[in-house]
Order: C-alpha cells, then sequence, then structure tokens
C-alpha cells in the first residue's frame, strides 16, 4: 500500500491525491467495498481531513468518476489540441489517441465496467458520464467538420452527428477489445483498423503521424 504525504501540497494537489486514492481502492475493493477510511489510510491522512475537501463518499466517487470520465474522453481532445497539423491530422490523431495509455489500460477497463454499472441507479454518476459522452461526441462532430472543409467535401449537420455518433461507436467497441484481450493485436492494429473506419464512414483519407501505428512491412 502506497501512502501519500500532503505537507506543503496546494489544494487541487490534496484533491486530486484523495481521487487517486479512491481509485486505487476502488479498483481494489469496488465501489461497495471502498470505505472513506480505507481511502484515508491509502492517502496518508484522516478521514476528517477527507471530509474537508468531500462532503462525503457520494461526493468523493463522483469525483473519482468524473477523473475516468476525463481521462478517457479528454486525453484525445487535449492530443487534438495539442497538433498543430491540418485538419486531417488532427482527426487522425484523435482517434489514435485512444489506443494508447493511459486511455486503452485494464485498471481504466476495471474502473470504467465498475461506475457504469451504477449509472443505471446513480443520477449523479449517469450525469457525469453523459456530460463527458455529450463533449466527446461534440469534439468529434467539429473534427470531422473541420476535416470535411479542408478535404473540400460538403457535409451537413446531420451527416456529421451520424458520423460521430458512429465513430465513438466504433472506438469505444475496438477500445473493449484492446483492453480485454490486448495480446491478441499486433501493435498499432486496432488504431489503423478506427482510421480505416472513419475514412469509410466520412469519405476522408486520413495521414498517419504517429510511428506507433505505423503499419510493418
Amino acid at each position: 500500500m502506497t501512502r501519500r504525504s500532503f505537507h506543503h501540497e496546494s489544494e487541487d494537489a490534496r484533491r486530486q491525491a484523495l481521487v487517486a486514492a479512491t481509485l486505487e481502492c476502488i479498483v481494489d475493493f469496488g465501489l461497495q467495498g471502498a470505505t472513506v477510511r480505507q481511502i484515508a489510510d491509502r492517502a496518508g491522512v484522516t478521514a476528517g481531513l477527507i471530509r474537508h475537501y468531500f462532503a462525503g463518499k457520494d461526493n468523493l466517487f463522483q469525483a473519482a468518476y468524473r477523473e475516468v470520465v476525463e481521462t478517457m474522453f479528454d486525453t484525445a481532445q487535449r492530443s487534438a489540441d495539442e497538433h498543430q497539423g491540418d485538419p486531417l491530422a488532427r482527426l487522425s490523431v484523435f482517434v489514435l489517441a485512444n489506443f494508447k495509455p493511459p486511455v486503452i489500460d485494464q485498471r481504466m477497463l476495471a474502473l470504467w465496467a465498475t461506475f457504469i454499472a451504477q449509472t443505471g441507479v446513480d443520477p449523479a454518476l449517469a450525469g457525469i458520464h453523459r456530460e463527458g459522452y455529450i463533449s466527446y461526441r461534440e469534439t468529434i462532430e467539429h473534427l470531422v467538420k473541420d476535416a470535411m472543409e479542408a478535404a473540400g467535401k460538403a457535409s451537413t449537420p446531420e451527416d456529421r452527428r451520424a458520423q460521430a455518433i458512429a465513430i465513438n461507436g466504433v472506438i469505444d467497441g475496438l477500445w473493449l477489445e484492446g483492453c480485454m484481450a490486448a495480446d491478441m493485436f499486433s501493435d498499432g492494429e486496432l488504431g489503423r483498423i478506427a482510421l480505416l473506419a472513419v475514412e469509410r464512414l466520412t469519405g476522408l483519407t486520413l495521414p498517419i503521424e504517429d510511428p506507433h501505428f505505423l503499419k510493418k512491412d
């Protein structure tokens, strides 16, 4: 068990450390088994200090799920935002980012499955998931719009909505396969398949600028 030190840390860093400890406990004990005392022990603090940052365990779990959603949904968006290439390359970078750590990871799958099982009975967790999904899908729509314009292809909002829903579904399915059975796929294979699917859905030709995903001879 790794204990963290809270000395000389900012408020945000302390909250983040508590969220990280919460995620570790959820992986080890599940949502029902993880307790505030276990989280406090993992973080190296008192349970009272946790209550200083979070009103209750439910609030702590919500912050933990938001961290999972942001890791899964925002990592690809940040990758695209950091890329200075053309719109076609930005769309490509976005897609491929979903098939590299920290997104494609067995621990991330375990956390996602644990939380997603509760979204049907916990409105707060369902709201966090919905918010993340909508943001992610809107990002896809914007990237597709920019890429289509750069390629000189016409598209309607209805087209882009349908394409974004389908692209999200393709990424979700391949992500699950990659997390559950990574040894069944060659290096970069799932990313290349995802790009091919996006090309078929949009009629675009997307570059692969990341060497990790280049085809082997």
